[in-house]
């Protein structure tokens, strides 16, 4: 398949699928004699992972990673499980994070009157 056709297939943008080339967390896909990549199962396969490490919001190096293990068949569950820690753990410190931004904003919104004058006790707080 091209990457146009792969790109249909999986939902997402050709220069995603590029871009994924270029930081080789795919394969480089064969090419035609005229220049075009062609991408088979292995690298539709590659990419459908990459695409759903992406959506659940691991990092570049997260993902090279976890494909460098599972492309080279040397891992174990127990190596996978601490990445997958890991990563929660990053995601629960932003969960931390974001509401201690909450707390910080919400009484500063309170204090705006959304008036038409630039007197803004917003501005002020800050």
């Amino acid at each position: 398949m091209k990457r146009g056709a792969v790109a249909r297939l999986l939902d997402c943008n050709a220069e995603t699928i590029r871009y994924y080339e270029s930081v080789q967390l795919i394969p480089e896909p064969d090419r035609t004699v005229s220049g075009h990549r062609l991408y088979d199962t292995r690298h539709i396969d590659a990419l459908r992972f990459v695409l759903r490490l992406r959506s659940l919001g691991f990092s570049i190096d997260e993902i090279r990673s976890l494909t460098t293990m599972v492309d080279s068949g040397n891992y174990t569950c127990g190596q996978i499980g601490r990445t997958i820690e890991a990563h929660l753990k990053t995601i629960r410190q932003k969960i931390e994070d974001l509401k201690k931004l909450e707390s910080a904003l919400t009484p500063l919104l309170a204090q705006c009157h959304r008036g038409d004058t630039p007197d803004c006790a917003i501005i002020k707080a800050l």
